[in-house]
C-alpha cells in the first residue's frame, strides 16, 4: 500500500478490509449503508463471529460483487490517517510481519466496537433543597468549589463525605441535575510556555538546535554524558512541538522510569501527559487510544507499542536511552521501536531525538556519516562532576571463597558509610544463584519444559525458570542420584549478595532493585523515592538500575562481576557490556558529593574494560565499528534471523535441512546462510528449537529474497517459523 489518496466507496461498492484476525492479506466486502472511505475503522463478518478491520482500499479479488458480504457498520472513531496506514505496510514489509498482526498492534484498546462510552454526572440545578442539612449544604459547596463543574457521583460523595443518596435525593428535588457526558475526555492541556529548569549554556545551545529543526523530518542524536541533563533539553523540543500545536511521543525503555518521568514533565509543562504501557489500566488505554486520534492529547510518554497509536499530528518523537535493549520485541511482531519510530518519522515528515549517554553503535555510525545530526553535552549540570572509574584486579585480592564482595570493594563501602553516603553493588544476576547442583553426582536441576537451569529465587522460597517462568520447590533431595542434604546453590545472584552485605555490614540498611522483587510498578517506584530519600544506606540492584534514576546521596558504585557480559560469542558483547558497565557507574556522584566506581574483574587489561575506564567513548566507538566493519557484520552489512519450532525434534530438523538446501534465491543475492544448528537455548516450553542466519550486504533485497525462499516449503502444522530481521539477540 504505496498511495495516499482517501477513496470513498458508496454503499454496496466492493472495497478490501484488513482484519485484525491472523491472515495475510485483506478480505473483500460491499460497503454498507451510507457508504465508507479508505482508513475507516469498520466491523465486518468473517465466519459466524465479527471482527474489527479497516478499509484498506478498492477490492482485490474478481469475486461478484453479490457474492460478498456487507460491512455491518462504520465505528464511532476518527479514520485511521494515511500516515499510520503506510508506516503498517511498510514495517509489515520490513520485518516481513503479516499485515493484520501490525494492524494488530494499532489497535490494541477495548471497547471499539461499542462506540463512545458514557458516564452519568451531576451539575447544579436551579432550586434549593427542600430541607436543607449539612450533607447538602456541603455537597452544595463542592459543586461551588469546582466551578460548577459536571462531577460523578463518586466524586461527589468523596469531596463532600456524604452517601449517594444525598445525591440521588438532591437530583430528584432539582438541586443537582443528572445528564451523561462522554467517558473518555480530552487530557489537561499542557502548557509550553511555562518556564523550565535554568539551562546551562550547553544545554541551552542544544536545546535552540532541537527546536529549529522542527517542521521537517531529520534523526539528532542528542549524546551526553550521565547526569548532563538530556531530558531537560530534548522536554524543550517537546515545549517547542507544543507550541506548533503537534502531538510528541516520548519512549522510555522500562515502565519503571515512568513515574519520575511523568513527575518532571507535569513540573515543566503544569498538567500530566498520557501514558501508554503495561501498567495502565484498560480504561485508561481506550481514552489514550480515542484523545490521540482526536487531538485530546499532546504528549505520549509510553513504551514501545505508544509508536502504533492513531496520532492526529505527531510533530516529534524521543527515544530516551536509545541504546537499550529493551526497545527490541523479542516475541509476536519482531521489530526494534527505534528503528520503527525513524521509519514513522520519515512517513510523517517527524523530527526524531535519539537520547543517550552510551549510544549503540548503528546510531553512533549513522551521527559519524552525516546521516543523523549529532548533539553532544560533555558536562553534568551544575556542580555534580563525573565519578573516578577504577578496576579491582581480583586475581591480587585476598578474597574468601564463596563471598563475592572483594576487601577493597568492602573498604570503600565501610567509608561511605562512616560518611553518612550511598552505595550500590551491581551485578546483573536475578535471584539467590544461578544454578543448583547436587555436590553428591554433579547433577544441575534444569527445567523440565526448557533446556535452561532454574535459578534458586530465596525470597520465594522456589526455583525459577527465566526462559518459560515455570517454578518449582527446592529440593532436599537431588532428583537424580536422591542423596539427601547435598544440593548446593552455585555462584551469585543479587538475593545471595544481599546475604552477603547484610553479614558483612550489619548496621546498614539494605535494599534490592530487581525486577522480579515487586508485585507492581507502583511498589518499585516507592522503592526507588525511599532510596532517592536516603532510607537506604546499599543499594544492591540489576542492570534496572542503570537506567537513568538519580540518588543524591549515592556516591559508589561497586560492579561485582564486570567480566560477566564479556562471554559468549554474541556479536554485541562488547558494546553491551561498554554501555552497562558506563551507565551503572553513572549513578555515583551525581549531586555535589564526588562519586567513584569500582570495576571487581579478573581481566583489567581488556580492551573493553580498558576503554571504560579511559573515558575514550569515542575511541571504544571507532575500534568497534572498524572491527565490525572488515567483518561486514551491522551496521555495515545485514543479518536475517530464522528461528524454526515444533515439539517434535526429528521433523523439525528434517525440514530445517530441507528448506537449507533451497536457499537459492539467497544465493543469488549474494547471502550466506549458516545453519541449520540447535539455538543455544535447545527447548523452550516443551517446543524445540533450530535456528538458521542470514548475512548479506547492505543494499541487497533481503526480505524479497527471504520471501521468495520461504514461500517454496509448506510448513508442518505444528512446526513455527519466525524471521527476525536485524537481531540482537542469538538465543
Amino acid at each position: 500500500m504505496e498511495s495516499s489518496e482517501v477513496q470513498f466507496f458508496p454503499a454496496d461498492a466492493p472495497l478490501a478490509v484488513l482484519t485484525t484476525q491472523p491472515l495475510d492479506r485483506v478480505l473483500d466486502y460491499r460497503a454498507p449503508e451510507g457508504g465508507a472511505r479508505t482508513g475507516d475503522f469498520v466491523e465486518v463478518p468473517l465466519g459466524p463471529r465479527k471482527v474489527l478491520g479497516v478499509v484498506w482500499g478498492p477490492p482485490e479479488s474478481d469475486l461478484p460483487r453479490a457474492r460478498l458480504r456487507s460491512v455491518n457498520r462504520v465505528l464511532d472513531v476518527p479514520p485511521m490517517r494515511d500516515e499510520l496506514r503506510l508506516f503498517l505496510a511498510r514495517a509489515a514489509d520490513y520485518t516481513l510481519t503479516p499485515r493484520s498482526l501490525m494492524l494488530y498492534l494499532a489497535t490494541r484498546a477495548p471497547g471499539l466496537f461499542q462506540g463512545q462510552a458514557m458516564r452519568r454526572v451531576y451539575q447544579p440545578g436551579d432550586a434549593l433543597p427542600e430541607r436543607m442539612t449539612d450533607a447538602r449544604a456541603r455537597v452544595l459547596e463542592v459543586m461551588r468549589a469546582f466551578g460548577g463543574a459536571a462531577l460523578t457521583i463518586g466524586e461527589i460523595t468523596r469531596a463532600a463525605g456524604v452517601s449517594p443518596s444525598v445525591v440521588h435525593t438532591m437530583a430528584a428535588q432539582g438541586a443537582l441535575i443528572e445528564c451523561e457526558t462522554p467517558r473518555d475526555t480530552p487530557f489537561p492541556r499542557l502548557d509550553p510556555a511555562r518556564g523550565g529548569n535554568a539551562l546551562s549554556p550547553e544545554q541551552a545551545e542544544a536545546a535552540h538546535r532541537l527546536r529549529d529543526q522542527q517542521g521537517a523530518f531529520g534523526v539528532t542524536l542528542l549524546k551526553g554524558v550521565t547526569g548532563s541533563g538530556k531530558t531537560e533539553v530534548y522536554l524543550e523540543a517537546v515545549a517547542e512541538c507544543l507550541r506548533q500545536g503537534r502531538q510528541a511521543l516520548v519512549l522510555l525503555p522500562e515502565i519503571a522510569l515512568t513515574a519520575g518521568f511523568i513527575e518532571r514533565v507535569e513540573a515543566r509543562f503544569g498538567a500530566r501527559p498520557g501514558e501508554w504501557h503495561s501498567g495502565v489500566t484498560m480504561t485508561q488505554r481506550r481514552r489514550l487510544w480515542r484523545m490521540v486520534g482526536q487531538g485530546g492529547v499532546q504528549l505520549v510518554v509510553g513504551a514501545r507499542s505508544a509508536l502504533f497509536l492513531p496520532y492526529r499530528d505527531l510533530g516529534l518523537i524521543v527515544v530516551d536511552e536509545e541504546h537499550d535493549s529493551s526497545y527490541k520485541q523479542e516475541d509476536g511482531v519482531l521489530y526494534h521501536a527505534r528503528d520503527m519510530a525513524v521509519l514513522r518519522a520519515s512517513i510523517a515528515g517527524t523530527q526524531v531525538v535519539l537520547a543517550s549517554a552510551t549510544p549503540s553503535l548503528e546510531t553512533w555510525v549513522n551521527a559519524e556519516s552525516g546521516k543523523y545530526a549529532r548533539l553532544d553535552l560533555h558536562a553534568r549540570f551544575g556542580r555534580a562532576e563525573l565519578p573516578e572509574m577504577r578496576a579491582i584486579d581480583l586475581r591480587s585480592e585476598d578474597q574468601p571463597a564463596g563471598t563475592w564482595i572483594s576487601p577493597s570493594l568492602a573498604q570503600a563501602v565501610q567509608a561511605r558509610l562512616d560518611a553518612g553516603e550511598q552505595s550500590l553493588l551491581f551485578l546483573n544476576r536475578r535471584g539467590y544463584a544461578p544454578v543448583t547442583t547436587c555436590r553428591a553426582c554433579g547433577h544441575q536441576v534444569q527445567c523440565t519444559d526448557c533446556d535452561a537451569r532454574m535459578v534458586e529465587h530465596r525470597f520465594m522460597q522456589r526455583l525459577m525458570c527465566h526462559q518459560c517462568g515455570a517454578t518449582a520447590p527446592i529440593p532436599d533431595t537431588c532428583p537424580a542420584c536422591g542423596a539427601e542434604g547435598r544440593m548446593h546453590a552455585v555462584g551469585p545472584g543479587v538475593e545471595r549478595l544481599e546475604e552477603e552485605a547484610r553479614n558483612r555490614f550489619a548496621q546498614a540498611r539494605v535494599a534490592v532493585l530487581s525486577s522480579d522483587l515487586f508485585a507492581s510498578a507502583r511498589a518499585l517506584k516507592a522503592q526507588i523515592e525511599a532510596i532517592a530519600a536516603g532510607e537506604a544506606d546499599i543499594v544492591i540492584g540489576t542492570q534496572l538500575v542503570a537506567k537513568g534514576h538519580n540518588f543524591p546521596l549515592l556516591t559508589l558504585v561497586g560492579v561485582i562481576d564486570a567480566d560477566l557480559g564479556l562471554h559468549g560469542s554474541d556479536l554485541r558483547a562488547a558494546e553491551r557490556t561498554f554501555q552497562l558497565m558506563r551507565q551503572v557507574a553513572g549513578r555515583a556522584g551525581r549531586a555535589e558529593r564526588p562519586g567513584l566506581a569500582l570495576l571487581q574483574t579478573h581481566q583489567p587489561d581488556h580492551p573493553v574494560i580498558r576503554a571504560i575506564l579511559s573515558g575514550e567513548d569515542e575511541d571504544f566507538w571507532r575500534a568497534e565499528a572498524a572491527e565490525r566493519r572488515a567483518l561486514g557484520m551491522p551496521p555495515f552489512g545485514r543479518l536475517a534471523a530464522i528461528i524454526l519450532t515444533s515439539p517434535k525434534p526429528e521433523e523439525l530438523f528434517e525440514f530445517a535441512q530441507a528448506l537449507a538446501s533451497r536457499a537459492q534465491p539467497l544465493h543469488r543475492i549474494g547471502a550466506q546462510v549458516f545453519g541449520p544448528a540447535p539455538a543455544p537455548i535447545a527447548r523452550i516450553r516443551g517446543r524445540h528449537r533450530v535456528r538458521m542466519l542470514i548475512k548479506a550486504a547492505r543494499g541487497v533485497p533481503l526480505q524479497a529474497a527471504i520471501a521468495q525462499w520461504l514461500d517454496q516449503l509448506k510448513c508442518p502444522h505444528d512446526l513455527r517459523i519466525s524471521v527476525d530481521i536485524d537481531p540482537q539477540s542469538f538465543w
